[in-house]
């Protein structure tokens, strides 16, 4: 990694990349059961340390040979059932941005990806998110395709903790091919209250090579 160093960018996504390391050894731990290797206890990593390992593999690995992708977000709706219209009047939904994206698929044809994204949040403000994503791929025929999975990792923003970067996870879903796809993320009602959520996400990912 040139740009980098590998272990702040692990540090940085370790909430998000931890995820991966349990999405894609689910299979595995079930096809290896009763083939496990016996080590003595005091040469087995931490929990901690081993989960940093996964995160800076998964993190180096998509930085230096992910395909590389433009992300422009576009539009976000705030449910109609969850805020009033004077409300919606005073939201900004038109949530104009520019990302970047690093790609991969794993050898079942799925997809992970590392992503950062600064764009205006629905206060007019600015908001920066990075994080992690991975998506289960189903092909729908003349290259087109659909994926559902999540996306993980830190967001900020100047109405929340005064912009600390705090962890976040979402649901996040996709269409198109795999070179252009409409990706779609969303945040549920964050209470019983209105006012609170209720924001689908939407934004168009191209891919550059």
């Amino acid at each position: 990694m040139k740009l980098f160093n590998s272990r702040f960018l692990a540090a940085f996504f370790l909430f998000a990349a931890a995820f991966s390391s349990h999405a894609q050894s689910s299979d595995a731990s079930a096809s290896n059961t009763g083939s496990a290797v016996v080590t003595a206890d005091n040469d087995q990593p931490g929990w901690f340390r081993k989960e940093f390992n996964s995160a800076e593999s998964t993190v180096e690995n998509l930085y230096d040979n992910g395909r590389l992708s433009m992300v422009l977000s576009g539009y976000a709706h705030h449910g109609r059932g969850t805020y009033t219209p004077e409300r919606i009047d005073q939201l900004n939904e038109k949530v104009w941005g520019l990302g970047m994206s690093k790609e991969l698929r794993d050898d079942k044809g799925n997809e992970e990806e590392l992503t950062l994204v600064i764009m205006a949040d629905s206060h007019y403000s600015p908001q920066i998110t990075a994080g992690y994503g991975y998506q289960w791929m189903a092909g729908l025929g003349n290259n087109w395709e659909a994926g559902i999975g999540y996306t993980a990792g830190l967001i900020s923003r100047a109405d929340i903790i005064g912009g600390v970067p705090f962890p976040g996870i979402l649901p996040l879903a996709s269409i198109g091919t795999r070179d252009t796809k409409l990706m779609v993320s969303y945040i549920p009602r964050l209470s019983g209250n209105k006012g609170n959520g209720d924001v689908m996400f939407f934004a168009l990912r191209v891919n550059l090579k």
